[in-house]
């Protein structure tokens, strides 16, 4: 059994991972909802997880986070997509249900200042390696240029539809 993770992978089955969905679908090892917990998988037992376009269908954030942490082996790296907060993309899809921007997941970071303030959320921690934001120019395209993330960044918070993806690289801790 291979201990990497592919939470909500619909029809994008990736060779050499644990394939989870809620679907039936082909190829899908794991069928599973994540509302209900704990997950199918033993703690401590995957060294990366991918989850895209998955934690804004679940209601519960701090919990979905939480159960990341649990399965994730200390030093796991565990990977992020969500639409944008306020992106076409996540207003239009009705089954969404959490918003995300660039500092929703600083609450598990005990680096940042949410966390820091507010460390009785969860004892879930992970360090954020990286953000990356997206836009959408003929398909989407992941921006890597530091100074050009910055000025995404300021613009995403006053324009509605410049970034409309990030992810998040994280590592457990």
């Amino acid at each position: 059994m291979t201990n990497k993770l592919h939470l909500g992978c619909g029809n994008n089955i990736l060779e050499g991972w644990v394939n989870h969905d809620i679907s039936p679908l082909p190829g899908v090892d794991v069928v599973h909802d994540l509302t209900i917990l704990p997950w199918p998988f033993e703690s401590n037992s995957f060294c990366e997880v991918l989850m895209v376009n998955v934690l804004e269908h679940l209601s519960d954030t701090v919990k979905t986070i939480e159960e990341l942490h649990r399965i994730a082996a200390p030093g796991a790296k565990v990977t992020i997509r969500v639409p944008y907060w306020n992106s076409p993309d996540m207003t239009t899809d009705p089954t969404h249900k959490a918003f995300f921007n660039e500092h929703s997941l600083d609450f598990f970071d005990p680096s940042q200042r949410h966390c820091k303030e507010r460390p009785y959320y969860s004892s879930a921690r992970f360090k954020i390696e990286k953000k990356h934001y997206y836009v959408k120019v003929r398909g989407y395209r992941r921006i890597s240029s530091p100074w050009m993330q910055r000025v995404l960044e300021v613009l995403a918070r006053h324009l509605c539809g410049v970034v409309w993806v990030i992810e998040f690289d994280l590592v457990a801790l």
